[in-house]
């Protein structure tokens, strides 16, 4: 059984489709049965992997239009990488999903739907506290949290961590904080004081792992690939294969 993990951040720019495209794919090559969800109705992650964003999917599987099984993408690259697409019809859900039947529960449907085929299943929320974001919170058994390594990078993730707490306690009691990952990271005195503050209020939550500033980072989803597979010497693909074996370590560790 999948263990279903979102990744979420309301703040944008701060590396978290990047982390989800990168992650993913570096635990698909590690070994794992990936699956990658696409809930951010910008697209980047389908089209960061080479995957045409007029495609049917997540949406189409909300409104009843599609099964999962009928628009989940396989990679070319990365064998055991598959992609749930999104698309911009995906704006519509945060109005259309509150006045379904069993309305807080759907996206939980679609993802249990795949548990059993796959190891991991990552979903790239969108940049909003929206209702589309409180679904997929539902249907997660974690949250991994990418924080960008700037100035007053704490005080942004209160609203986050508020809405984690108000789906624990009124529709998923289950969901854990899986992790917060630093990113966008300078070797200069503020960026070492972020680091040092995180790590100082979140403990064990916060990865070792650091994922630096890189511009082949920025280069790759242009070309439709993880970063690993556009260069694999860059500093972004030792970073998120590093971060891939951390968080496999860790989630082996939890089930020891």
């Amino acid at each position: 059984m999948a263990k279903v993990v979102a990744l979420a951040n309301q703040k944008g720019g701060v590396g978290k489709t990047t982390t989800a495209i990168n992650l993913a794919a570096s635990v698909a090559l590690l070994g794992k049965r990936v699956l990658l969800i696409d809930a951010d109705p910008q697209a980047n992650a389908t089209s960061g992997l080479g995957f045409d964003i007029n495609l049917k999917g997540i949406y189409e599987c909300i409104v009843g239009e599609a099964t999962a099984e009928e628009v989940i993408q396989h990679s070319e690259d990365v064998k055991k990488l598959w992609v749930l697409p999104s698309s911009i019809n995906l704006v519509a859900a945060d109005t259309e999903l509150p006045s379904m039947e069993n309305a807080h529960h759907i996206i939980k449907g679609i993802v249990d739907s795949q548990r059993d085929k796959f190891d991991y299943i990552f979903i790239d929320c969108s940049p909003s506290l929206g209702f589309t974001t409180v679904n997929i919170l539902t249907a997660a058994d974690s949250v991994l949290v990418p924080v960008q390594c700037e100035y007053l990078a704490l005080e942004g993730l209160s609203k986050l961590l508020n809405t984690i707490k108000m789906v624990k306690s009124r529709l998923n009691p289950e969901l854990q904080i899986e992790g917060f990952v630093l990113t966008m990271y300078m070797r200069n005195r503020l960026n070492n004081q972020v680091v040092s503050e995180v790590r100082e209020h979140f403990g064990e939550l916060a990865y070792e792992t650091i994922i630096q500033r890189n511009i082949r980072l920025g280069e790759a989803p242009s070309h439709g690939k993880p970063v690993m597979l556009y260069d694999a010497s860059a500093t972004g693909s030792v970073n998120y294969l590093n971060l891939a074996r951390e968080f496999i370590k860790r989630n082996r560790k939890k089930k020891e």
